[in-house]
């Protein structure tokens, strides 16, 4: 019986209730140790009646060796890994061990886990049990949260159980706190009957509701005299167990610290070491009966993590050490070289190199965190100084792709300081402004590389061309023209070589003139690097992102989209996740500027969801803008101020907060706050200026938009893009209301949202004129685009002033039949429209086969059809 946790039961039995109809959860139980969070687990495992169960737990000491837990959770579904996807499938199958890797991205083994996970609910519910989530090594533990974030209709119920310091973002939590005093005495009455009521009551106070301590102090107190103050509760139950250790006889006790510093729990491995120090496997069934550990099939289990902690421990240095050096002449080629390690005392070559190279083999298994720590460890022992600061610099980049941010930028600076390599210095000073990249520390970054770049420049230029081209990045998303042309002129005086897929002066030489204001001399320049990203079909992923991005900033946005969509195809097939963001990003902004709002919403919500998981703050931040702009449009208001809010809290996404927020008060009629918001947004983006021409010729200020649109003109001749033409034709009609350009920009128009802007705009002035019937088309044309495209408060504006010239026009409900998707149903049924199976369409978007049809489940009465055959005859734009 669970005593006080009836809420908590009824929470962990609707999860399972859920998966018994077909949909998935998940639940992370928090609480301090001993609070009962296996105790619910076990409940579950026990209520699951006609379930699959699978359970695994973290161990402390295996926190460092990539997928250990979930191989060890998976272990008896792995048979159903050939159902999965090819990619999915060896990824799996690289980091488990299964098959040699090909350093697969640890997030596409999570997309792989939750497709096994679903195959298995296939004929029935599956219920997953992971305890002690903390101590889950890091690949595991990314690549468990990564699938559980995307659990939606497959059947399966996953609960994790974790410490308080373990604080995933984004998962339902059950918090547990510890018992109040009526369940706490009656717990202690039901485990330890007949105590005295002077130790009764010293149990209660010092547990604090805290089951496991109700239920082992009372071996102690009656013999241990009262302290002076309380001690930390998990101190108490440390030492509770180490007493029971304690009274154990010497080759038990001995056979304990072996299993305490084995992490695998390999018995007939524990008991060879054991055997080196004369204990025989007698011993094991006093460490039985103490209650301490238990015998699962071929593996040793502590009843409790504390128990493995205590005793390790509560031994010496020494005797650790020397149990170390017992389990390496007994384990495999990994294992020993790990336990010689945790064994070592002084620098040993021989060791650091042994110690490298397995970390290359974590590496391959993107075990990067498992890297880093055996990188680290190999650099403390090794004897010479120029080796310790390249292991260092290698622990520094594992950690770093291990997502380890802070404790990478901490060995780089240790590598640093320990070199006179000039290309060493380089890149450790490369690695840090990548962190302060991330963090969204601009000036920081900018310093590091520029002082880095000036160190090698005469000797390494190659380095050095590299660093500059970042500080001119930087120097955009910080807006500051004087640091990019500083960067600039020391990239001029650098020997290049010629590539034309890399043309980096006329990158540099672009992005200083755009900055600087002078659009007609950069966008030239820069339409050299587009042309070389176009040169690129595949592979060289950077140099790709890079060119579309530069299309976005020339305002060719097809041929964004254009470079984009092959390379996000080739991430997504190649499961390289990390990339995605970057490529969502491009596709969504280029998406959105064509008039494709839900193909938009659509890249950017997978793009963030992907971004928020893997640490790639400034690219989430870029993408909440654009998903604040779309919702801006819709006239979504507590939407749009929520994700702008989270965009402008990095300065990456400020741009897009500021424009998101102006047209959203541009399309409520609240010209004063548009025009102060999009005063800031035209610095960045171009197609920001024709919103603040409109909101300060409503709100009679045209003077305050003069320089932008003066800018505006120049950019638009350098690009040469009709869009921006009919834009730019808007302006000076909305200045000079002058009906002819109105008309031009009418007819250069070729995207349905600034079309219908336009026609706005020319209906208000026309019925502002007297010329109510004149004015009656376009404000029609446009009521029905903006009803098409879901933008309610443009749709409201039209049909206002269709009211005042006289005609009603109603809404036609079907209009904006596919805004009734939401973005993740619209990535599924066009794709589906096109013939995709559910498997090739999960494969593509990262889900279940089982969440796609899910979602087709959802869309189809949405939609009006009930078959894919219907759905392939609807039109999809």
């Amino acid at each position: 019986m669970l005593h006080g946790r009836e809420g908590e039961l009824r929470a962990v039995d609707e999860l399972l209730r859920q998966a018994r109809t077909g949909a998935s959860g998940v639940l992370l139980i928090r609480g301090e140790p001993g609070i009962g969070k296996s105790s619910l687990l076990d409940h579950a495992e026990a209520a699951a009646e006609g379930f699959t169960v699978l359970r695994g737990a973290g161990v402390e000491s295996e926190t460092e060796l990539p997928f250990a837990g979930l191989h060890l959770l998976l272990l008896p579904v792995l048979d159903l890994v050939d159902e999965l996807p090819p990619v999915q499938a060896a990824a799996l199958r690289g980091a488990l061990g299964m098959a040699q890797g090909q350093g697969e991205d640890r997030f596409l083994v999570g997309v792989a886990a939750l497709s096994l996970l679903a195959e298995a609910a296939g004929t029935g519910p599956l219920l997953c049990l992971v305890d002690d989530m903390q101590w889950l090594d890091k690949a595991s533990a990314d690549a468990l949260l990564f699938a559980a974030r995307r659990l939606r209709a497959e059947g399966v119920a996953l609960l994790l159980a974790a410490r308080e310091e373990f604080a995933p973002a984004g998962l339902p939590e059950l918090p547990l706190a510890g018992l109040d005093g009526a369940a706490a005495a009656a717990l202690l009455d039901e485990q330890v009957p007949g105590l005295s009521a002077q130790v009764r009551e010293r149990v209660l106070v010092e547990a604090g509701g805290n089951p496991l301590g109700l239920i082992e102090l009372p071996a102690t107190a009656d013999h241990t005299p009262f302290p002076l103050g309380p001690l930390p509760l998990t101190r108490r139950l440390q030492d509770a167990f180490s007493d029971r250790g304690a009274g154990l006889p010497e080759q038990a006790r001995t056979l304990l610290l072996v299993a305490s510093a084995e992490d695998t729990g390999e018995l007939a491995l524990i008991l060879r070491a054991a055997r080196t120090f004369g204990v025989d496997e007698d011993a094991l069934e006093s460490c039985e009966r103490a209650g301490l550990v238990r015998v699962l099939g071929t593996r040793l289990v502590f009843r409790h993590p504390l128990a493995r902690s205590a005793i390790y421990q509560a031994a010496g240095f020494a005797r650790r050490c020397a149990v170390h050096r017992a389990l390496a002449e007994v384990g495999d080629r990994v294992r020993r070289v790990w336990h010689l390690a945790a064994a070592a005392t002084e620098p040993d070559e021989g060791l650091a190199a042994d110690l490298e190279s397995s970390a290359e083999g974590f590496r391959v298994r993107t075990g990067h965190a498992a890297a880093a720590a055996a990188l680290e460890r190999a650099a403390a022992l090794t004897p010479d100084e120029a080796g310790r600061a390249r292991r260092l610099a290698a622990a520094a980049d594992a950690a770093i792709d291990s997502g380890r941010f802070e404790r990478g930028r901490q060995l780089a600076e240790q590598a640093a300081a320990r070199t006179s390599d000039p290309r060493l210095t380089a890149r450790m000073a490369m690695l840090r402004a990548d962190v302060d990249f991330e963090r969204g520390a601009l000036e920081a970054a900018c310093a590091t590389l520029m002082a880095a770049a000036q160190a090698v420049a005469a000797t390494d230029p190659a380095p050095a061309r590299t660093m500059l081209l970042l500080v001119i990045r930087n120097s955009w998303y910080a807006g500051d023209p004087a640091l990019a042309q500083e960067a600039t002129t020391r990239l001029e005086g650098l020997p290049h070589l010629e590539d034309p897929r890399r043309p980096a002066l006329a990158m540099a030489r672009g992005m200083s003139a755009l900055l600087a204001g002078r659009p007609a001399h950069a966008l030239p320049l820069l339409r050299e690097v587009v042309e070389g990203g176009r040169r690129v079909r595949q592979d060289l992923h950077g140099l790709r992102n890079n060119a579309a991005q530069v299309a976005l900033l020339v305002g060719d946005h097809a041929a964004a989209l254009e470079i984009a969509r092959p390379l996000a195809e080739e991430c997504a097939a190649r499961g390289m996740i990390g990339w995605l963001p970057h490529v969502n990003l491009l596709q969504a902004a280029a998406e959105l500027h064509m008039g494709r709002h839900l193909d938009a919403a659509a890249s950017a919500a997978s793009g963030e969801s992907i971004a928020g998981q893997t640490g790639q703050s400034h690219l989430e931040a870029q993408l909440c803008g654009v998903r604040a702009w779309l919702c801006a449009a819709a006239g979504q208001e507590q939407d749009c101020r929520q994700l702008a809010a989270r965009a402008g809290s990095l300065p990456y996404g400020a741009a897009w907060a500021q424009w998101a927020l102006g047209l959203l008060d541009l399309g409520l009629g609240r010209y004063d706050q548009a025009l102060d918001r999009l005063d800031q947004a035209v610095t960045h983006q171009a197609a920001a200026v024709p919103d603040q021409v409109e909101a300060a010729v409503r709100l009679g200020a045209p003077e305050r938009a003069e320089r932008s649109l003066a800018w505006f003109e120049e950019w638009t001749a350098a690009a040469g893009q009709p869009w921006a033409r009919a834009l730019l034709e808007r302006c000076h009609a909305l200045l000079s209301g002058d009906e002819e350009r109105f008309a031009r920009g009418l007819a250069a128009h070729d995207r349905p949202f600034d079309r219908a802007r336009t026609q706005l705009l020319l209906g208000e002035w026309l019925r502002r004129e007297r010329r109510k019937h004149d004015a009656r088309t376009p404000l029609r044309e446009a009521a029905e685009t903006f009803d098409r495209l879901g933008a309610g408060p443009w749709a409201e504006r039209a049909r206002g002033e269709l009211r005042a010239t006289g005609e009603t026009l109603t809404r036609d409900p079907g209009a904006d039949l596919l805004g009734r998707l939401t973005p993740q149903e619209w990535q599924v049924v066009r794709l589906a429209a096109k013939g995709a199976t559910n498997k090739e369409i999960a494969a593509q978007l990262f889900l279940s086969p089982r969440t796609v049809g899910h979602h087709l489940y959802k869309a189809y009465p949405k939609l009006g059809v009930t078959t894919r055959t219907e759905l392939a005859g609807l039109t999809l734009s």
